[in-house]
């Protein structure tokens, strides 16, 4: 993430760049110097992740009860100190970073075929540094920050521009993340979330004052110097030969830098005494070897520009601007400048967001949208476009959608309705293991339904709507381009309601009609009855089981013994103890099983928000309904014949609900022909396992 090999340089050879601080002492020097004002912090979430995820345990599916302990720490050694935290999540995969973000799961999968080793071979957890986060994390971290009262956000882009933009414009304490990117922006201080303790709130501070000192640059310099060195925008290999023209060049080279460290030295050297030599009279593809590449790499550096920046490498005159559907841009974020520059305000106004941060009016797609570059018209490289289209064309239903993806309210439904675009990223999945399905394909059929209600899908089956482009992590997938999935018809007597009724109507009856249209994403309409006779929490976990069994024919009723058992088991059992659960060994296919279940989770809160939300969102969190290591016992008990009442811990009141859960997931899987059997009863006939081949569940 971020420069490459800034984080490094600045270890090894800046470290005064580096300065302990205290965030107690910050706060209160903010209080003095801002006499009513509470002290803020911006923090970048996804770089966060890992470092909140403190369970022991983690190749299960995930310790949840124990991580929203641990989320709920962390919030209140802030409160604590007075100090408040907003939380920005990714909301969309850029285009232009979308070969990283491909990049990167592609190198999940590797690390995720080494775990499975480890697992088979040693039947163990493998070491930390091996360590993976659990699927769903960063789903369900946005309702657990909900849940404990935190502003949490979702970006309409990259968060990281977001967060620098927040931190800046509403003056606060600084950054909390992992990404050198913040080293770049010239926004609010930047603290390290790995150098974080939470006992004393001691972190690291990273100064790009004193970077860009010692560099010998200015602030304004550093964009440039990020997209020389390759960043998430500008791949790393595109100026090769230049850095190394740089390095050979360079009179200076210290032996105490390794190799990627003189080259940051000799870059920077070249822009203070060579580029700047020219700054404001030459263009930068006549100093700089852009080539094909000049719309990129402008695109690259104005993407570290904050609202009312500008940056001096770019040429500003007249002529230099962007003609988008006959408004005028420019490419300074300067609000003073005397080129128009059309806001976009996000619908919770809370913050300015300068043209291209908003899907509805995305610099981006106009960047993008043109190759062909005017001469003499470097900073807007000919960009004439039209705006970005979305897929659905009612205002008031995109403004809700676009609403609640601000807010973190839901999961993937903007993204469908303004893009038509959708990712997953990679999950405990075993590419060797033939018999299980990736939850990709098992899920893929509701999330058809979903796209048929979404985009107003026709009938006949197969709906004539528009296909989504998916990408979505699985074994055999090299990601070079997106599946193109079709939305699928749901099944409704009456036909599929609108989403201004399922959104907006207040009617009676119509939180009946918002289940009845969930219970048919997952095509069991006809299991209602049953399904509603269940209490909560437990009536989201069995329409997902009995989804599950039917969709995947290798799963038996030792599985379904263990789902249950442990969600039962679950209740009122505190974090504490769960962390102290020890296991006797660990099985792959229960790993890929809890896969199966948390990523059924992330589906079930899809449907929810795409229907109108029939059911309460704390219904499905997993902290509620699933435990990785108790899943993991139930199911190596199960295996073993353990009878109900061992399963359940000789509760009887468990026992009770358990032949109760199990009778309505059977009986509906029934309906469906179905029959869920013991293992002993089919392993002999099914020759091991059936096997699902990829061709098998891609049916477009």
């Amino acid at each position: 993430m971020g420069v490459r090999g800034l984080h490094g340089f600045v270890a090894s050879s800046c470290p005064h760049v580096c300065t302990v601080v205290n965030f107690k002492e910050l706060a209160e020097r903010h209080r003095s110097q801002h006499p009513g004002g509470t002290p803020a912090v911006v923090v970048d979430a996804m770089c966060c992740l890992r470092y909140w995820y403190t369970p022991e345990s983690w190749v299960c599916g995930g310790q949840w009860r124990e991580y929203y302990s641990s989320l709920r720490e962390f919030v209140s050694a802030f409160t604590a100190v007075g100090i408040k935290l907003i939380f920005f999540f990714d909301g969309m995969v850029e285009q232009s970073k979308r070969g990283e973000w491909v990049k990167r799961r592609l190198k999940n999968n590797r690390e995720i075929a080494k775990i499975f080793h480890h697992i088979k071979s040693h039947r163990e957890q493998p070491g930390r540094n091996m360590f993976f986060i659990p699927s769903g994390l960063a789903v369900f971290t946005r309702f657990a920050l909900k849940a404990l009262g935190q502003e949490t956000l979702c970006s309409l882009q990259e968060a990281d521009y977001e967060v620098a933009s927040y931190g800046f414009q509403n003056n606060c304490l600084g950054i909390l993340g992992e990404d050198t990117d913040y080293l770049i922006y010239d926004t609010c201080p930047y603290f390290s979330i790995s150098e974080l303790s939470l006992d004393s709130l001691d972190t690291v501070m990273l100064c790009r004052e004193k970077l860009s000192q010692s560099l010998g640059l200015r602030l304004a310099d550093l964009p440039l110097l990020a997209c020389l060195l390759g960043n998430d925008v500008v791949p790393e290999g595109m100026f090769e030969s230049f850095r190394y023209k740089c390095l050979t060049s360079y009179a200076s080279v210290r032996e105490s830098c390794d190799r990627r460290g003189n080259v940051i030295l000799a870059v920077a050297d070249h822009i203070s005494k060579v580029l700047r030599l020219h700054q404001g009279e030459k263009k930068l593809e006549e100093m700089l070897p852009l080539g094909p590449n000049k719309a990129l790499f402008y695109k690259g550096v104005a993407s570290y520009l904050l609202p009312g920046q500008k940056s001096p490498w770019f040429i500003q005159k007249p002529k230099d601007v962007v003609t988008l559907d006959k408004q005028v841009l420019s490419m300074s974020s300067d609000p003073e400048s005397k080129q128009e520059v059309p806001m976009c305000m996000d619908p919770e106004s809370r913050q300015k967001l300068p043209v291209g941060t908003d899907p509805e009016c995305n610099l981006e797609a106009a960047m993008c949208a043109n190759t062909e570059v005017k001469q003499e018209d470097p900073v807007n490289m000919g960009l004439e476009a039209k705006h970005q289209v979305t897929v659905v064309s009612d205002p008031e239903i995109l403004k809700v959608a676009r609403a609640q993806h601000v807010r973190a309210e839901s999961y993937l439904v903007y993204s469908v309705m303004s893009s038509g675009e959708v990712e997953c990223s990679s999950s405990l999945e075993d590419a060797t293991d033939q018999a299980l399905p990736s939850q990709a394909f098992v899920y893929r059929p509701v999330r058809q339904r979903v796209y048929s209600l979404l985009l107003g899908g026709g009938g006949g089956g197969s709906s004539t709507g528009p296909a989504v482009k998916e990408w979505f992590v699985y074994s055999g997938n090299p990601l070079r381009q997106p599946d193109l999935v079709r939305p699928l018809q749901m099944n409704l007597p009456g036909g599929t309601p609108s989403l201004r009724q399922l959104w907006l109507s207040q009617e009676p009856g119509i939180q009946a009609q918002r289940l009845d249209t969930l219970l048919a994403c997952f095509d069991l309409s006809s299991s209602r009855e049953e399904l509603q006779a269940v209490e909560r929490p437990f009536q989201a976990l069995c329409c997902l089981l009995v989804y599950l069994f039917v969709q995947v024919d290798t799963l038996c009723l030792e599985d379904l013994h263990a789902f249950i058992a442990q969600a039962l088991c679950l209740q009122g059992k505190p974090a504490v103890e769960l962390a102290d659960l020890q296991l006797d060994h660990i099985d792959p296919r229960a790993v890929q099983l809890a896969t199966l279940l948390v990523r059924g989770l992330t589906t079930l809160v899809l449907v929810n928000g795409a229907c109108g939300s029939p059911w309460e969102m704390a219904d499905f969190m997993p902290w509620h309904l699933f435990d990785g290591k108790l899943f993991h016992q139930k199911y190596l008990q199960s295996e073993k014949g353990y009878t109900a009442e061992v399963l359940v811990e000789q509760n009887r009141s468990h026992v009770t609900r358990f032949h109760t859960l199990k009778s309505v997931v059977c009986k509906a899987c029934g309906k469906e022909n179905r029959p869920i059997v013991s293992r002993r009863h089919w392993r002999p006939h099914h020759a091991g396992s059936r096997q699902y081949e990829p061709d098998q569940w891609r049916r477009y």
